[in-house]
């Protein structure tokens, strides 16, 4: 089943499949991970400056931290501890973040991601 791009030719559909064959499997997951994580931030008010309106968006930030944690619980162990550990650390940050922007915290143990990493606090 081939889904196509009404702008993109086959030729260029070609060169996109090999480029991204080229790419490590770890440089893949690590940028995934980065961009869930950072669009998390965003959504839990991280990126809210002073004057502007917030982009708080708790229901988000929950979706996309689930998806970030499940990445890097499934991932760590087939990616290296120094790629694994920052993303743990940047998750824990989100995590916390997000717990602080609920006006009604989630108990220990049920926030976001938690069903893969523990409780975090």
């Amino acid at each position: 089943m081939s889904q196509s791009h009404p702008h993109a030719s086959d030729d260029d559909m070609t060169r996109q499949t090999l480029d991204i064959a080229e790419v490590p499997a770890i440089e893949v997951i690590v940028e995934v991970a980065v961009n869930l994580m950072s669009a998390a931030a965003v959504k839990c008010g991280l990126a809210d400056e002073e004057g502007q309106p917030s982009m708080i968006d708790l229901d988000e930030a929950r979706k996309l931290i689930n998806a970030l944690a499940g990445l890097i619980t499934a991932a760590a162990p087939d990616i290296s501890d120094s790629h694994a550990r920052p993303l743990r650390d940047g998750l824990r940050s989100v995590q916390l973040a997000f717990r602080e922007a609920s006006p009604i915290p989630d108990e220990i143990g049920k926030g976001p991601g938690e069903k893969w990493t523990g409780p975090v606090t």
